[in-house]
């Protein structure tokens, strides 16, 4: 009877053990039922465009513009960087942009969340969280380097999200805990429309630059660097107009929906470049200060107005093919 008993009862420590804990070389959801220390992230995307400053472009979209409102909205990543801040400590994980497991070590961290999937986003002194920021690429256009000489030129950035956590206790736990964060918009939008009033029907390439912008972000907390840079795009050509969606880091030095003296004093300019048929440049240029003023983070840009004349559309054109293709040596020159 002592023996059956003492087989029941090791019976019933290994179910036990069997219910509590697994060999780690032999399980494959190890994490699920053991002791550590482990975030599941579980990420929701903030997917705006543009963040309504006075326009309040959702409620008053026009058919005019040829796009849906909706259809500006950022897409979703393919993963996620998390960036781990201690004291003695830096560290960095990557996963799905629909969350995963993360691995953290017990004590106090600062948590930096972005996304993965960036071209031409440039990451700075991403070592000090309080300092960490995102530039985008050097770019020059040759026939554009001397309107705005004491700005740099760059490309549109990619799409940039960003979440920041200043304190998060590590604990350690059996499984993991759920950690929800809201990816927000570093990045947002504008949609920028050139309307000819005539000589429309000589363009054959055309595009643009926009001034005055904001060269960096910060990871932390979205505020915009003071530096202002020009972004340089191409365009495309509708029927009558000209027609190009930008991403930028919005306005310089910005923090929030109120404005200080200095962000009202600065200006913003607006060029288009158009290669007409005949193989010729034309330049224009657009103080657009007061449309900026009011949409410091995405909205729409409008200038109306533009004329190519007879004479410039037609004169030369006996000699020139049409049908030629790109910017030969205006091509725009790509830094880094």
């Amino acid at each position: 009877m002592k023996t059956m008993t003492m087989i029941g009862c090791a019976a019933i420590a290994l179910l036990l053990v069997s219910l509590t804990g697994c060999r780690k070389e032999l399980c494959y959801r190890h994490d699920e039922h053991s002791w550590g220390v482990r975030v599941n992230v579980v990420p929701s995307w903030e997917q705006v465009w543009e963040r309504p400053y006075g326009q309040n472009w959702k409620e008053h979209w026009l058919p005019g513009f040829g796009i849906p409102y909706d259809q500006l909205r950022p897409g979703i990543p393919s993963g996620i960087c998390v960036r781990m801040y201690g004291d003695d400590m830096r560290d960095e994980r990557h996963i799905p942009s629909g969350g995963g497991v993360v691995e953290l070590t017990e004590g106090s961290h600062s948590l930096l969340f972005y996304n993965d999937d960036t071209e031409y986003i440039i990451f700075n002194n991403i070592a000090s969280v309080s300092a960490a920021s995102a530039t985008t690429r050097t770019r020059t256009r040759i026939s554009y380097a001397e309107t705005h000489a004491g700005e740099a030129m760059v490309s549109a950035p990619d799409m940039l999200y960003g979440h920041f956590i200043e304190h998060y206790e590590g604990e350690r736990v059996f499984g993991w805990k759920d950690l929800p964060v809201t990816l927000r918009p570093l990045v947002y939008t504008y949609l920028i429309r050139y309307e000819f009033q005539s000589g429309f029907e000589y363009v054959s390439l055309a595009r643009g630059a926009l001034a005055g912008m904001a060269g960096s972000v910060y990871l932390k907390d979205g505020r915009t660097g003071d530096d202002a840079v020009t972004v340089l795009y191409d365009c495309e050509l509708h029927d009558g107009y000209i027609q190009a969606v930008v991403k930028t880091f919005g306005v310089p030095d910005f923090w929030d929906k109120y404005y200080s003296s200095s962000r009202g004093m600065r200006t913003y300019g607006l060029n288009l470049e158009v290669r007409m048929k005949n193989g010729k440049l034309k330049d224009f240029d657009f103080d657009i200060s007061s449309q900026l003023r009011n949409q410091p983070r995405g909205g729409v840009i409008t200038v109306n107005g533009i004329q190519i004349s007879n004479e410039e559309g037609t004169e030369g054109s006996s000699g020139f093919n049409p049908d030629v293709e790109g910017w030969g040596e205006s091509e725009d020159i790509f830094l880094n």
